[in-house]
């Protein structure tokens, strides 16, 4: 009798400890999708910036003369991916290159890239299929916002930088008028010259990368975002950001949690941290922060190393 109840117990134990940790892992999935800035497009898509791809759904069932027969499943899935890829196509178009521009309208103004990036979408690769007890089909195709579709669009943004004037000529010296003959000056004692004062050491910090809480301001993702001062003069962006970084990991990454954002390794050890007051433009992509902030980046050199390696983050709602 004990040896069975200790038996039971063990059993018991065992059962706590294994629901118990499918909670603890439940409940840490749960928090990193929470952390994620994912914008959900009609109920074509979504895109997930904080992971970096696009996501579409389709669905697809077979001709009714067909139904219960063996060829109904592969036709099924095969109107399932058409429609998937259809809406990939239309949720990609929808992607917010900046805060005046989406994909679609380079793709409007060129043919080459409307074609560019209608063969990355039929190359998207399938992340989910379910087979539904109807009969249909649901399947998930999945493009990451980095690689080949930033290869496409990010020079094109990048291009739209402004071309910076060449500096204007200095104005003509005045011509020399000759000078009256000088007097004998009356030359004064020697007196010690007092030392001059050393200069200042700079005192300007040097960060690893930058976060920018942009969170109450009604602020949405981009692949292209700009930091910008109250001046209207930029802190971050095209100007200053080097292409392959760019391409190959996007220009900044997107989090909710502020702490999360902060020891992110994107932007290492000693990030500055900095907050938005407004943004700008109507896709309210730009955000602007005080002159102070803009200032203590600017401030030391070194500083352009990390904006050039595109080490941002920025915090959303």
């Amino acid at each position: 009798m004990r040896l069975k109840l200790l038996v039971i117990t063990g059993i018991i134990a065992g059962m706590a400890l294994l629901y118990g940790g499918v909670g603890f892992c439940q409940e840490k999935v749960s928090a990193s999708q929470w952390n994620q800035i994912v914008e959900q497009m009609g109920d074509k898509g979504k895109i997930n910036w904080s992971e970096g791809y696009i996501e579409a759904v389709g669905i697809g069932a077979p001709p009714e003369r067909y139904m219960g027969k063996p060829n109904a499943r592969p036709m099924a899935l095969r109107a399932a991916k058409i429609d998937a890829y259809r809406n990939l196509l239309e949720v990609t178009k929808g992607v917010r290159v900046d805060s005046t521009t989406i994909v679609k309208d380079f793709t409007v103004e060129s043919d080459v890239i409307n074609a560019q990036v209608d063969g990355l979408v039929k190359g998207a690769r399938v992340a989910n299929q379910e087979y539904m007890s109807d009969g249909t089909v649901e399947v998930t195709l999945r493009m990451p916002l980095s690689g080949g579709f930033s290869q496409i669009i990010i020079p094109k943004a990048l291009g739209k930088r402004p071309e910076l004037a060449p500096p204007s000529p200095p104005p003509a010296a005045p011509p020399e008028t000759p000078a009256a003959p000088p007097e004998t000056p009356v030359t004064p004692p020697e007196t010690p010259a007092a030392p001059a004062p050393s200069a200042p050491a700079p005192t300007g910090e040097v960060y690893t990368g930058m976060v920018v809480d942009a969170r109450g301001l009604q602020a949405r993702p981009a692949m292209a975002p700009k930091v910008i001062d109250e001046n209207g003069k930029e802190v971050y962006g095209s100007m200053n950001v080097d292409k392959e970084y760019a391409v190959q990991q996007g220009m900044s990454g997107y989090a909710r949690d502020l702490t999360a954002a902060q020891s992110n390794p994107r932007v290492t050890n000693n990030p500055v941290s900095v907050k938005g007051i407004k943004t700008e433009g109507p896709g309210r992509a730009d955000i602007v922060i005080s002159n102070a902030d803009a200032d203590k980046i600017r401030g030391v050199s070194e500083n352009l190393t990390f904006l050039k390696k595109c080490r941002v983050m920025i915090v959303l709602d």
